[in-house]
Formats: C-alpha cells, structure tokens, sequence
C-alpha cells in the first residue's frame, strides 16, 4: 500500500495478505495520534500550544511525551547535533509553512540565525509527563517523530509476521517478506527510477537524511533544512546524503541526520557506535560503513 501524508510518499507492505487491514488501522492511529500532537503546522497541535507557553510546566499526552523521549535520546546519541531545539533556526530560514506552501512561495525572508539552545533548556519530567521550556526554546520533533512513527507500527504488527514501513526515507522492518529478507532501494534522490542499489534487511531500521532533496531559496542563499545546532546555520558540509540501518529508525535517523553535520568523520561516529551506513559525497564518492550490506545493482 502507498499513502502521503506530511507532504512525504510513505509505503507499506506485509508478509501475509492478511496482515493489511490491522496494518492499515495501527498505521493510521499513529499518523493521527501524531499529527495531532507533533506537526508544528498546525495551530492546535499540541506542540504548537507548547511552543508558545513558557510560563511553567504543562501536561502532555502519552504520545507527544514518547516523540519528546524519542528526540532526548537522539540528542544524547548524536553528541548533540540531532537536537530538537533548532525551531527558532528553521523559521529565521523562513520554513514556517508546510514544505510545498515553502516552495511555491517563492524566495523566503532570510534572518539571523543563533546557535540552538540544545536540549538542556528542555525541563521534561518523564513521571508526572510534565514540559516545560526555557524562554527562547521551541521544538521541532519531525525528523524523530517521523522516524518514532515506522517504528510504533512495525512493532505492533511484528507479532503477526513480517512489515516493512516506510514515510519519507524512514524504514522500519520487522522479520521477513513472503520470500525471505525484505529487500530495499537506497534512494540517493526524490526521483526514483527503478534502478537503485537495493540491500536486504530483516529487523531494525533504515534512514536517509539529504542535505540536497529538501531546499528552498531564502534570500540570496539556496538552504536545506539539516540545522546544524552549533551554529544554528544549515548543513553545509562534504556529504550530501546518509543512509544509515541501525536497532530502530529513530536511531537510524538520528546518525543519518548528525552525519551530515559530522561531514569527513561521520563514517568514524557511525561505526564507533556499532552502526552500519553509506554516504556519498558531493564529489559523487560513496562511502560504506560498518557491515553496509553489499548493494544488489540493477539493471536499466
């Protein structure tokens, strides 16, 4: 089954053709559950409600209190640099609408950016599922949020045979397909062809993070949206895009994101921490990491 949502393609597939339907109806109670407590689009999401409250604790649901935890552990994975807090970053590059709205805007306003305030300035107590922000700390969960929900899924469908989820470059698999591992096409680009090295799989997670796929224009610069924390700029570094498989794809995607800030030693950080990935460069290398599965070629 193919879905948007998010203004990202997603998939999902089953071992068993009778697997769909619970399939269909967990995949959709997470993007709802999800939608409404983390996409900074909207006005009533409950993110957009606490990023605008800073005087004391708040209350959150179950599932916002999950994508928070989600995005702290990235965070302590990462060293910091796939950090929750580059909100006020995101918005002084002028991503403050939905990606497509983005886009067809036309140029946006370019302002000032800072360093993030990094997840220090986020006060959360994981008993009472209370938040609070410190003045000038916003949030931004989608990159871990996204990845949290493949994972949610594929989880609770693994009791009954094998899944493969993914939404936007973000793969969660759990056992096999109908004829063994699943096997997956490694995107370099939103453009598929057909014709991408596949590898295969059985349990964990799969991510891809791109500094060239998601752009715009704002003021004279071409940005993306990988916010590099330390500096509060956008990515700007020798790799272009990361692909990395790890236990989960909030773990995937966190190293996936970090690699491209960690730029000519992000192969080093992504296989000291047991992880197996492959970047390719703007010069147009390709660097395999760790136990990175040999890659099928296809043929034209």
């Amino acid at each position: 089954m193919n879905f948007q949502i998010w203004g990202l393609s997603g998939s999902l597939t089953t071992e068993h053709e009778q697997q769909m339907p619970f399939a269909e109806q967990r995949l959709w109670h997470w993007v709802n559950a999800f939608d409404a407590a983390c996409n900074r689009f909207r006005s009533d999401s409950e993110i957009s409600r606490l990023n605008a409250h800073h005087d004391g604790p708040v209350v959150v649901s179950d599932t916002l209190a999950l994508a928070i935890d989600a995005a702290l552990d990235a965070a302590a994975r990462t060293d910091g640099l796939c950090d929750p807090t580059v909100l006020p970053s995101l918005l002084a590059l002028g991503y403050d609408r939905d990606y497509d709205e983005l886009v067809a805007s036309g140029v946006a306003a370019l302002q000032p950016t800072e360093p993030a305030p990094g997840v220090r300035a986020i006060n959360f107590d994981r008993e009472r599922r209370t938040v609070e922000l410190e003045p000038g700390c916003q949030l931004d969960l989608g990159a871990s949020a996204k990845a949290l929900v493949v994972d949610l899924v594929a989880s609770d469908l693994a009791p009954y045979g094998g899944i493969v989820v993914e939404l936007g470059g973000d793969v969660a698999l759990r056992g096999n397909g109908p004829t063994g591992p699943w096997v997956i096409g490694v995107a370099d680009t939103l453009t598929i062809t057909g014709h991408e090295p596949r590898v295969s799989f059985s349990n964990g997670g799969i991510a891809t993070s791109s500094a060239t796929t998601r752009t715009w224009r704002a003021g004279s610069q071409l940005v993306n949206h990988i916010i590099d924390p330390r500096t509060g700029g956008f990515a700007d570094s020798p790799v272009a895009t990361a692909t990395v498989s790890a236990s989960s794809c909030v773990i995937a995607n966190a190293f996936a994101t970090a690699a491209l800030l960690w730029g000519e030693d992000a192969g080093y950080h992504i296989a000291q921490a047991g992880w197996s990935g492959r970047l390719v460069f703007r010069d147009g290398n390709v660097e395999f990491v760790g136990g990175w599965p040999r890659e099928e070629k296809v043929s034209p």
